[in-house]
């Protein structure tokens, strides 16, 4: 199928699938949200795939969330018992997207070059693996915004770095470098340059 947001392929049991909208530095817009459960649920059911890599194209990996994804209906609004409904069950709706790299049969491998901002960091704490060229590097960006990283990062994160580092990186909103990610078990392993991570990682 036809993706505003991926471009999919499968060469023999791995699939791979590769954000494709460089010039908005691979933006989260909706389209993102509901595609990639989509994705994964036809490689399920296509049978054969045993894993899944994630890349992406352009500089950077993810500009996180776009916030477009808010606008219409006023879902950021608080302010009533209504308006906080709306907003937890657009917060569930987009925790759901990530929870079916989660919960996929197939081990699911990030492939990480540039920036891996925000929803991004969310996206690849859901991964099993996570590669990294030598240039990557994590933002926990909403704490730089006024937002909480309520999509996954703090669910997974904790679980995968030191709980201090965890902390660090969620008050001060600073950059996470791949090199001290790897040190530190994030990442699992560094390349060189863009195509040596996608060769290496397929």
């Amino acid at each position: 199928m036809a993706y505003e947001c991926f471009e999919v392929s499968v060469e023999g049991a791995v699939a791979h699938l590769r954000l494709s909208r460089p010039e908005r530095r691979n933006a989260m817009t909706l389209a993102f949200w509901r595609e990639l459960p989509q994705a994964v649920r036809e490689l399920d059911a296509r049978g054969g795939v045993r894993a899944l890599v994630i890349s992406s194209s352009g500089p950077h990996f993810s500009s996180g969330m776009d916030l477009s994804v808010f606008q219409g209906a006023d879902p950021l609004g608080t302010a009533t018992v209504e308006a906080r409904a709306r907003f937890r069950a657009k917060l569930e709706e987009l925790q759901q997207t990530f929870h079916a790299l989660a919960e996929a049969r197939f081990p699911v491998i990030a492939a990480v070059q540039g920036g891996c901002v925000g929803g991004g960091v969310d996206m690849v704490t859901a991964c099993c693996l996570r590669y990294a060229t030598r240039d990557a590097f994590f933002v926990i960006q909403e704490i730089n915004i006024g937002m909480m990283a309520d999509v996954g990062t703090f669910n997974r994160l904790p679980k995968q770095l030191p709980e201090a580092v965890v902390r660090e990186l969620g008050y001060t909103g600073e950059r996470l470098p791949a090199e001290r990610a790897e040190r530190l078990g994030f990442v699992n392993g560094l390349f060189d340059s863009h195509d040596a991570l996608v060769a290496g990682t397929l």
